[in-house]
């Protein structure tokens, strides 16, 4: 047991911004640019840049996105139409996410994208009904007439490309992936000549007929790179970023846009000697030279290099430019959608909120720590292994704390742990929770759900959506936990399956943590500390680890 600080507090805005201060900066020659970006991961760390090159990043606020929100910018909800998309997908395909097939991979995607906006409006069609002329195919004519998006995916057959080709002149946007060379990309009414024709991902060697060039690089090798990490998040970004360059803004894509010199003077003014002890420290100056070589929306890759590098001094300098002063003058909410109802019973009596707790704080008494991760839906933290859950009531009335453990493989190849701590409140219906976290200098804030946990405790399910306001960065997700990491057995399949379809969650989006050499984790909790409530620990011998 460790002690526990009982002045630990999370600290608010308010306190934060009465200790800011005006500083005095010497020169920074680092700074390439007038700014920087954000990251995102799961729900921490959040940093103002990826790249001090505006050249290096895929939304800079470039002529097509300026010109887009020049003109439609002021416009209602009201009076925006929604946005056409048509998949198309070849007949029996295979996607790499779990050997899903691709047509349920988009039809997921088509609900996630409601999540967004609801008037973006995609309908998923098999390229069979390229090969008929029955309703069904003069019912896909019809869509594709007034379509913004054609999506391509693995659509191979010779007649499915004639009839694409006949039928999809006049859609402005078409983008193919895994399909025939035979099959052309276009962005924005303009021709992508690429070496293979058929594939976006494919390095562009020229725009055809189309004036923005530059900018159409910058959307097809963001598409591409997206595309290429084969995760749910990012096969919905990549229909985003058409979306957004071309027809109109997306609101969660405006923060990858830099705010310009407004943004660098504030750094300068608030934040001089942050910003000198992080370039005068090895570990915050890898940090950001690592985070300059990622893409800005590739989470493995930016939080990697922060869990990598973390330091005192990477976490002044973030709690200085985002948390006190507000440098990227950006905002951001806790997604409503979707709504995950809580479970509302346990062990055949109504939750209440004393009992919630006790599922959270899980094995950990008989065991030294409350649930494992199996497994998650964001990549960028569940590519982590050895993954623990801590949670427990503090010393102090009321109070109750979660505490994450995980490993990391550092970019140098070491091996070490991290450990973060996050207050907890209960909020108004029983199973639903408040957290929040300073992390790497940037405060977040959750919505957790308790989904389900089996009577046996042998597995739960806890759903959370979140924000870091000054970050202008919220998210959503997942964990499955049990007690000792491995999958639920066979026959909890169905009630899996069912808690994940509440979230909104498919099984083939689940990534997968290794828990297979977990060595020594920095576990225990402070001295003082309780456990459950209601449920007595012996209760849960029945299930063996």
């Amino acid at each position: 047991m460790v002690e526990e600080e009982e002045t630990l507090t999370m600290p608010t805005e308010t306190a934060l911004l009465k200790t800011s201060t005006s500083l005095r900066t010497p020169q920074i020659p680092i700074f390439k640019t007038a700014f920087p970006r954000l990251l995102r991961h799961r729900k921490t760390a959040f940093f103002p840049f990826s790249s001090f090159s505006y050249g290096k990043t895929a939304f800079r606020g470039g002529p097509k996105i300026s010109a887009v929100l020049a003109t439609k910018e002021e416009v209602t909800d009201e009076t925006v139409r929604p946005v056409r998309i048509v998949a198309l997908v070849g007949e029996g395909s295979v996607s790499p996410l779990k050997c899903a097939p691709w047509v349920d991979v988009m039809l997921h995607t088509a609900n996630r994208l409601k999540w967004v906006d609801e008037g973006f409006d995609m309908e998923v069609f098999s390229d069979k009904l390229c090969q008929s002329d029955d309703e069904e195919s003069k019912n896909l004519r019809r869509k594709l007439s007034n379509a913004d998006i054609l999506m391509i995916v693995s659509i191979t057959n010779l007649q499915s490309i004639k009839w694409v080709e006949t039928n999809g002149e006049k859609i402005p946007n078409i983008i193919c992936f895994d399909s025939s060379p035979a099959l052309t990309n276009k962005l924005g009414g303009s021709f992508i000549d690429s070496e293979e024709k058929g594939n976006i991902l494919s390095k562009i060697s020229r725009t055809v007929q189309g004036k923005n060039t530059n900018e159409s690089d910058e959307v097809v090798r963001t598409v591409s790179e997206a595309w290429d990490r084969h995760n749910s998040d990012d096969i919905r970004f990549c229909i985003l970023v058409i979306i957004n360059t071309y027809i109109r803004p997306v609101q969660i894509l405006n923060n990858l846009r830099s705010k310009g010199l407004s943004t660098l003077n504030c750094m300068v003014k608030n934040c001089g000697p942050q910003i000198l002890n992080c370039l005068l420290d090895p570990d915050c100056r890898k940090a950001l030279q690592c985070l300059n070589n990622c893409s800005p929306v590739d989470q493995v890759c930016n939080y990697r290099c922060i869990a990598s590098y973390e330091s005192p001094n990477l976490e002044a300098f973030s709690l200085c430019v985002l948390q006190k002063n507000n440098c990227l003058e950006l905002d951001a909410k806790i997604p409503e959608k979707p709504y995950v109802p809580p479970m509302v019973k346990f062990r055949g009596e109504d939750l209440c909120h004393e009992t919630a707790e006790d599922l959270f704080v899980g094995w950990l008494g008989d065991l030294n720590w409350s649930w494992r991760v199996v497994a998650g839906q964001n990549p960028a933290y569940d590519q982590f292994p050895c993954q623990y859950q801590l949670f427990y009531r503090g010393k102090a009335r009321g109070s109750f704390w979660y505490e994450p453990v995980f490993q990391v493989k550092t970019l140098e190849g070491k091996m070490v742990w991290r450990r973060r701590r996050y207050r907890v409140k209960r909020a108004e219906i029983p199973g639903t929770f408040y957290f929040s976290v300073l992390d790497n200098g940037v405060i977040s804030n959750e919505f957790w759900t308790i989904v389900d946990v089996s009577d046996d405790f042998s597995w739960g399910l806890f759903h959370y959506s979140g924000a870091a306001r000054v970050a202008g960065q919220s998210y959503t997700g997942a964990v499955l936990v049990s007690p000792n990491g491995e999958y639920p057995n066979e026959k909890e399949s169905g009630k899996l399956v069912s808690a994940l379809e509440k979230c909104g969650i498919k099984e083939w989006e689940l990534f997968m943590v290794d828990n297979c050499s977990c060595q020594d984790p920095p576990l225990g909790i402070p001295d003082g500390s309780s456990l459950h409530s209601k449920i007595e620990v012996k209760d849960q011998n029945q299930f063996s680890v």
